[in-house]
C-alpha cells in the first residue's frame, strides 16, 4: 500500500502513556462485564474491526446511560512512531474521500477521531479494553484501537499486511458513516422488538455494509491517489476470509451455527468488500434491502 509522504490526520489522540486502570472487569453502563463473557463476545464476534460494543447491547440503545468519561487534553503520537504514523495517514485518507461523498450528496462529513491505547480506556460506551479488538464508539464518535492487535492479526489470524490493516480502519469508519447517516441508531430501535435470531441477522447486516463501506472507501482511494500495491486487495481478502463468521466457530473447535452470526460468513464479508471496491457506490451497499446476501 502507497500511503508514506501522504497527509496525516489531525484527528488521532495517543493515550498509550496512560496504560490501562484496573479494577475488575471493564463497566458498561454501569454494569460490569467480566473476562468470560469477554471471550464470548470476542469469539462470537469477528476479531477483525470487531465491535463487541455492540454485541454486547451496550451502545446507545442499551437501558442504561453512557459511562462519564473524563475530558482531558488530547495528546499527539510522537512524530517517529512509524505505526501511529501509518494510521494517521490512513485516516486522514478516509476522511478526504467521506467528506468528497457527502458532499458530492449535499451533507457534510463529521470527521471522527481515533484514540490510541494500550490495555483499556475510558469511552462514552464504557470500557474499552485491547482484547475487544478495534471498534468504534457511537456516543463519542471515536474509532478505538490498541496497535497490538495488528500483531494480532498478523500471527494468530493469519492476515499480515498493510492493506489488511487499513481496512480495520476503513470498516470502523464505515460504522462512524453509518451513525452518521442514522443507520446504526435504526438498528439500536429495533433491540427489544425483534427476537435474538432476527437482531443476529440485522448485526450481519450491518457488519456487511461496514465492509462494503471499508471498499468504498478503497475505490475512491485508489482512483484519487493510487494507493494499490500488487497483493493489496489479497491482503483484505484473505482477512475477510478468516474473520467469518463460520470461519471463527470452526477455528473454535465448535459447530457452524448461522442463527448465531452477527458479522456474515468469510464469503459474505469477501462479496461485500468486493462489492464496495469495485463499485464505490453507497448505494450498492444496501444490505438491508437484499434478500441474498
Amino acid at each position: 500500500m502507497r500511503w508514506e509522504g501522504n497527509r496525516e490526520s489531525d484527528n488521532v489522540e495517543d493515550r498509550r502513556e496512560e496504560g490501562g486502570f484496573g479494577g475488575g472487569g471493564p463497566v458498561f453502563g454501569g454494569r460490569s462485564i467480566g473476562i468470560g463473557t469477554l471471550v464470548v463476545a470476542l469469539l462470537g464476534g469477528w476479531l477483525f474491526g470487531v465491535n463487541p460494543l455492540t454485541m454486547l447491547g451496550l451502545l446507545g440503545g442499551g437501558s442504561e446511560p453512557p459511562a462519564q468519561v473524563r475530558q482531558v487534553p488530547a495528546q499527539r503520537p510522537p512524530a517517529d512512531d512509524r505505526m501511529a504514523k501509518f494510521v494517521s495517514t490512513v485516516l486522514a485518507d478516509t476522511e478526504d474521500v467521506w467528506r468528497e461523498l457527502f458532499h458530492r450528496g449535499g451533507g457534510a462529513y463529521q470527521e471522527p477521531r481515533l484514540v490510541l491505547f494500550r490495555g483499556a480506556t475510558r469511552t462514552a460506551c464504557g470500557t474499552g479494553q485491547a482484547a475487544m479488538g478495534p471498534f468504534y464508539c457511537p456516543a463519542d464518535q471515536k474509532v478505538y484501537i490498541d496497535l497490538g492487535f495488528y500483531e494480532t492479526l498478523k500471527r494468530q489470524l493469519g492476515a499480515p499486511g498493510d492493506f489488511a490493516q487499513a481496512y480495520v480502519i476503513a470498516h470502523e469508519v464505515g460504522h462512524h458513516v453509518q451513525n452518521l447517516l442514522g443507520i446504526s441508531e435504526r438498528m439500536q430501535q429495533m433491540r427489544g422488538r425483534v427476537s435474538q435470531d432476527e437482531y443476529n441477522a440485522m448485526s450481519v447486516r450491518l457488519e456487511l455494509q461496514a465492509d462494503c463501506l471499508a471498499g468504498v472507501w478503497a475505490h475512491h482511494a485508489q482512483n484519487a491517489r493510487q494507493i494499490l500495491e500488487q497483493g493489496d486487495v489479497e491482503e483484505a481478502m484473505n482477512a475477510a476470509a478468516r474473520i467469518g463468521d463460520d470461519a471463527l466457530q470452526r477455528a473454535g473447535g465448535g459447530a457452524v451455527v448461522p442463527e448465531s452470526f452477527t458479522h456474515g460468513t468469510s464469503a459474505q464479508r469477501q462479496r461485500w468488500f468486493s462489492t464496495g471496491l469495485q463499485s464505490g457506490s453507497l448505494k450498492a451497499c444496501d444490505t438491508f434491502g437484499r434478500r441474498k446476501l
